[in-house]
């Protein structure tokens, strides 16, 4: 029986930093958002469009993602899918669809004045990765993924 593919790369800019958060196991796991950008032509005019998407990094993932990404910082990462589904405090369903990052990569060098990017200066060194150390960023242990195990 063959696998369903559920893969997504991205690329576009944080929209705060992300926000490292542990789970009632101790687990770690940084949220953000990722803003997307395209532009279209519609009857002839150039027109922009933004999407946002919710993105959760685990493990040292997400520890890496949380000591060394900055709001407007550009990055692309991949990952997956994951919807999750739920009931709120007024017992309305609820469904939030999420990426699940996997790996990530800086897409911009580190701002020389904090606004700007600059193009001749070379990028921030990454940290170093030990051998045999996990950044997959998946989750260990899908119940811990649910919303009520997630103190936010």
């Amino acid at each position: 029986m063959a696998t369903d593919i559920n893969r997504i790369i991205l690329v576009g800019r944080l929209i705060k930093a992300p926000e490292l958060r542990y789970t009632q196991a101790g687990t770690p796991v940084a949220n953000f958002s990722l803003a997307n950008n395209r532009e279209y032509t519609a009857n002839g005019e150039k027109k922009k469009y933004s999407s946002f998407f919710n993105c959760i990094a685990w493990n040292k993932l997400g520890e890496i993602m949380v000591q060394y990404c900055k709001k407007g910082q550009r990055v692309a990462i991949e990952g997956r899918l994951q919807q999750r589904q739920w009931e709120d405090n007024t017992g309305a369903h609820r469904q939030s669809v999420e990426v699940i990052v996997d790996n990530f990569q800086f897409l911009t060098d580190k701002k020389a004045d904090g606004d700007q990017p600059t193009e001749d200066r070379p990028a921030e060194p990454r940290p170093p990765i030990m051998e045999g150390e996990d950044v997959s960023g998946s989750a260990p242990n899908f119940e811990d993924a649910l919303p009520g195990n997630i103190p936010f």
